[in-house]
């Protein structure tokens, strides 16, 4: 990514009025956070609304994670190349107009299109909205407190997203989810129209445009041949096909990126063992939480019988023990290091994934799902942190924005992948469960069968976040992290 410039002294806004810009970029960063979780509490109204089948829902969330985290640093460049608020304002168009289409959608198809341009439009905002807090305030103290604040808004972002999808689906519908974003972004497009003063670097470089579309079209085919295994069977010509169009896809993304003279990612970063181990890991990681969220919703409402508000109070626990998990961590990196911390934390989190692997039909939430989300909330909060620190520190200046877009990248990338394995590997449980059956399935063979492949699903999260622990004993040294810093927290984003 293109170094940040500041903006010129005679150019700056005014001190007063700083705070109003982090204001304003902080809403449209809240509403894009928001948009991460809110759907995961109204999946099973939309699952019945426009009929998706078990193994499709996911690409209500898949089509927005693939296609945010694709073009993530194509964004970021395009918005220090030509222009932050003018990619910011386009962002928030797509976003808006996106959501617009959603709460119209009135086929599983129209709403996965639309949840993709969501994820465009998210691509775009995020980026943009970070460079111009950068830009907009100067290095030190001033700057750390926005990004502390621009941090906390994130997190809050996830969280409140939870409980607000299943206020608006419970109160209104599942579509005023995606409403809800009309009147924000109309809000914050006027406002940043005129309040927000344009900035770009002044280094001239090309966008790598054929990077990001054959990387995400790679991702996006890949992704699709999973789901569809389920069905072609995962030696079919169908889904070997697939694979190998994905594979393709992937390997021109790196030829593109060799021979480019403005590559997207600059694959000499990966000789970093740092940024190595920290992407890979956190890619685990992610893979295994995004499918808890979506089968744990699913179990709520469709074996509990939760209402969707009901649904998103569940949740508030593990938001809040991810908080209590992160401010521990930030005290034992000083103490014991960012390797161990890492380490401890990620075992936490498979052992509470291990946990939920055995949860029964008829199920209580207060016995059999909280203490479950609570260790591995915990672990997810001990793990955040360090693989933010590990994954960012010690990298030169003109690669911190590079550093920190891998990460973000590797969360959404990690979060599809991971919850399109971990759903196939469910529907094939739940469907050979029943095709054993010998005998017409009963409404509670149903329920019994489909928490199979729920079980099935944990513990493959629980293998996932169990090989990042391996993968971070045996990849990363201590020798690697004993510098990393601890005088500015780590800004990790859940």
């Amino acid at each position: 990514m293109a170094t940040s410039l500041s903006l010129p002294a005679s150019r700056r806004p005014a001190v007063t009025s700083k705070w109003a810009i982090l204001a304003l970029v902080a809403v449209a960063q809240f509403m894009v956070v928001l948009d991460a979780t809110v759907v995961n509490v109204a999946l099973p109204s939309i699952q019945h609304g426009l009929h998706f089948s078990q193994s499709s829902l996911q690409w209500v969330i898949n089509a927005y994670t693939l296609f945010f985290g694709g073009f993530l640093l194509l964004g970021g460049r395009a918005a220090d190349l030509f222009g932050r608020k003018r990619l910011f304002l386009i962002g928030i168009t797509v976003f808006s107009a996106a959501s617009l289409l959603n709460g119209l959608a009135s086929s599983a198809g129209m709403l996965v299109a639309g949840r993709a341009l969501q994820g465009l439009g998210a691509a775009l905002v995020s980026p943009a909205a970070l460079s111009i807090i950068t830009t907009t305030f100067d290095e030190g103290r001033e700057r750390s407190q926005a990004l502390g604040i621009w941090s906390a808004i994130s997190a809050g972002g996830g969280a409140f997203g939870l409980l607000a999808g299943g206020a608006l689906t419970e109160a209104l519908s599942w579509p005023w989810i995606f409403f809800v974003n009309v009147p924000i972004g109309v809000a914050a497009f006027a406002f940043a129209a005129r309040y927000l003063p344009e900035t770009r670097s002044q280094v001239r470089e090309r966008v790598d445009i054929a990077g990001a579309v054959s990387v995400t079209g790679g991702l996006v085919v890949l992704v699709y041949a999973i789901v569809k295994a389920q069905a072609w069977g995962f030696g079919s010509v169908r889904t070997l096909g697939l694979a190998a169009v994905a594979a393709a896809l992937l390997a021109a993304f790196v030829a593109i990126e060799r021979r480019s003279r403005s590559p997207l990612i600059r694959l000499d970063i990966f000789r970093s063992r740092s940024i190595r181990s920290a992407n890979t890991v956190m890619l685990l990681v992610v893979s295994g939480m995004f499918a808890m969220f979506f089968f744990t919703s699913i179990y709520l409402q469709e074996l509990l019988g939760y209402s969707p508000l009901k649904t998103g109070v569940a949740f508030l626990p593990l938001t809040g023990g991810i908080v209590i998990g992160a401010a521990v961590a930030q005290q034992l990196i000083t103490r014991i290091g960012v390797r161990a911390v890492a380490l401890a934390g990620m075992s936490l989190a498979a052992f509470g994934l291990l946990l939920l692997g055995a949860l029964p039909v008829d199920g209580s939430y207060a016995a059999n799902l909280l203490p479950s989300l609570l260790i591995l909330s915990l672990g997810l909060g001990l793990t955040f942190a360090p693989i933010t620190l590990i994954a960012t520190s010690g990298v030169a200046p003109s690669d911190a924005g590079l550093a920190s877009g891998l990460l973000n990248t590797a969360q959404q990338v990690g979060g599809a992948l991971g919850l399109a394995v971990l759903s196939t590997l469910a529907a094939n449980r739940t469907s050979s469960v029943l095709g054993g059956l010998g005998h017409p399935a009963s409404p509670a063979d149903r329920a019994s069968a489909l928490v199979d492949g729920f079980h099935v699903a944990y513990v493959a999260g629980a293998g996932l976040m169990a090989a990042g622990v391996i993968l971070l004993a045996l990849l990363l040294r201590n020798s690697d992290v004993k510098t990393i810093s601890t005088a500015e927290p780590a800004l990790a984003q859940a």
